[in-house]
């Protein structure tokens, strides 16, 4: 594990996550959760994850879940993001966005869920087309957290059946900690 930021004594750790794909995936270790013997940790990107929708005149956006790293979409959105100085990070887990993204005002975030229904849970960050196709990559305005399992200082993704497995545990263990805060 290593740190990150100058040495002011709060500095949250860092791992580095590996998919079955070798793509990885710099987090903060947010919380160390021991189940039968192994730790799991709790982590969040450092980079910014976003999602790729394919947006439709009056329909709903369509979430894209599955894409290859080698889509021409993926190199549109690059070109897009590089004029906003940001740069599309084909990571683990998720793609991301490195660069400085600016905050949203947390007052507007307020008025829009107001006036939003309740399913509103990703901000637009850019649109594009490709091949007269309109697509956007959105940021998810809930915590995006990764679970893996850490093996000898290193971090290795917990994905499909464990995760399914160890999913509900993980939660009732953090909602105890929570409760004896």
């Amino acid at each position: 594990m290593s740190s990150s930021g100058a040495g002011n004594g709060s500095e949250v750790p860092t791992v580095l996550v590996r998919d079955k794909g070798s793509r990885d995936l710099l987090c903060f270790l947010e919380q160390l959760i021991p189940l039968d013997g192994v730790d799991y940790a709790l982590l969040t990107p450092v980079d910014t994850p976003v999602c790729l929708f394919r947006l439709k005149d009056g329909d709903e956006p369509e979430l894209i879940d599955a894409i290859s790293d080698s889509e021409p979409i993926l190199s549109v959105a690059d070109v897009d993001l590089q004029e906003h100085d940001l740069t599309l990070v084909r990571s683990a887990v998720t793609l991301t966005v490195s660069g400085e993204l600016d905050e949203p005002d947390p007052d507007e975030l307020e008025e829009d869920s107001e006036e939003e229904d309740d399913s509103e849970t990703y901000e637009l960050l850019v649109s594009f087309l490709v091949e007269e196709q309109e697509y956007g990559l959105y940021i998810p305005l809930d915590p995006f957290f990764v679970v893996a399992r850490m093996n000898d200082g290193a971090a290795e993704l917990v994905e499909g059946e464990e995760f399914d497995r160890i999913q509900p545990r993980i939660e009732a263990e953090l909602e105890e900690r929570e409760l004896s805060n």
